[in-house]
């Protein structure tokens, strides 16, 4: 009687313990969490905000790439080179997936940018190229098309032909260069002729106020002024004004600065070339996206081409510009919501 007792106890206890076991077992299985997939990891280079439009850029960029399930960490070089280089080395180390790189000098950059591709980082051109460097992608605007923009409009305000002042941008961007080709072939054989030409380094703007100086010092019969953007295109009408010829000379520029979009409305700058930035932004992060998840890149678009980088040949993808003047600027500008009309008609009375 007291053995069975004994192996009546022993065989509950057995029972109790695997209870107990399961019991412990099924609440550590409850209590060890589910591991997360790590997300993608996109390093933004950008050059500075010295020009309008990049915080735009920034904030659609970063939106787009979170929406897809991607982190961006953002740096701004404040346009220093050796600043940029330590910046995306310091994305190398941080191992990220893609960077994407709005390049302060497209030549300094090609040592660096190969180092990332050693490390298996896809790189993305941003609005211009790096060369020599085959880049995963180049995207930005046509450029050439944004020169022939400026060059047409130009002509038909300057039907007569006459002098022009070039005050381009920073000469270490290969975008000046691409913008200037395509100005020169649509002003050739149009009357048109270039009497002055400089750069603004690191597209400052206060450098175009002197450079115009220094143009006008030469020669003040000019009929017309191409500048590299809408801020240089701010301080050479500064400059025209000082010298009462405001609203005489026809300028042409680009970016559709809200600045800009006033001026023309108020008759000092002819026009503007306007560059849907957000569109482009969102471009760039789904295919850096895509570059990170291994998908192949569309090859049959108009907007996919190649470019040749000085080495190799880069796939890139092009958004096509619009020239705006006073007269389209409410339906290209306003309607779009670029710009609201009580801000751009805010000087008009």
């Amino acid at each position: 009687m007291k053995e069975q007792k004994r192996l009546t106890g022993i065989l509950l206890f057995v029972i109790i313990c695997l209870m107990c076991f399961g019991c412990g077992k099924k609440k550590a299985e409850e209590e060890t969490p589910v591991k997360q997939e790590e997300k993608m990891q996109i390093g933004l280079s950008f050059d500075s905000f010295v020009i309008e439009r990049w915080t735009r850029d920034r904030d659609m960029f970063v939106s787009t790439a979170q929406s897809l399930g991607a982190e961006v960490n953002v740096q701004v070089a404040g346009g220093d080179v050796k600043e940029q280089i330590s910046q995306i080395e310091y994305f190398i180390k941080k191992k990220m997936d893609a960077i994407a790189i709005i390049a302060i000098d497209g030549e300094a950059l090609t040592e660096v940018v190969k180092k990332a591709q050693d490390a298996g980082i896809k790189i993305i051109c941003y609005d211009r190229l790096i060369q020599n460097a085959g880049a995963d992608l180049y995207i930005s605007f046509d450029n050439e098309m944004v020169g022939e923009l400026m060059g047409r409009t130009l002509v038909q305000e300057c039907p007569e032909g006459g002098n022009i002042f070039m005050i381009n941008g920073s000469p270490s961007d290969h975008n000046v260069k691409q913008v200037d080709e395509g100005f020169m072939r649509a002003i050739e054989g149009s009357g048109l002729k270039v009497v002055y030409t400089n750069f603004c380094e690191n597209w400052l703007a206060e450098l175009a106020f002197d450079k115009m100086n220094e143009g006008l010092g030469q020669t003040k019969d000019i009929v017309g002024i191409m500048c590299g953007n809408d801020d240089l295109a701010s301080q050479a009408i500064r400059s025209l004004s000082e010298n009462r010829m405001a609203g005489k000379v026809a300028v042409v520029a680009q970016d559709a600065d809200l600045s800009a979009c006033q001026r023309i409305v108020e008759g000092t700058q002819t026009m503007t070339v306007y560059k849907s930035v957000e569109e482009l932004a969102q471009k760039a992060a789904e295919l850096s996206v895509a570059l990170v998840k291994g998908e192949e890149l569309p090859q049959t678009a108009d907007e996919y081409r190649t470019i040749y980088d000085g080495t190799y040949t880069v796939p890139c993808y092009f958004i096509n510009p619009v020239a705006v003047t006073a007269e389209n600027l409410d339906e290209v500008i306003i309607k779009s919501g670029f710009h609201q009309a009580e801000d751009v008609y805010l000087n008009i009375k």
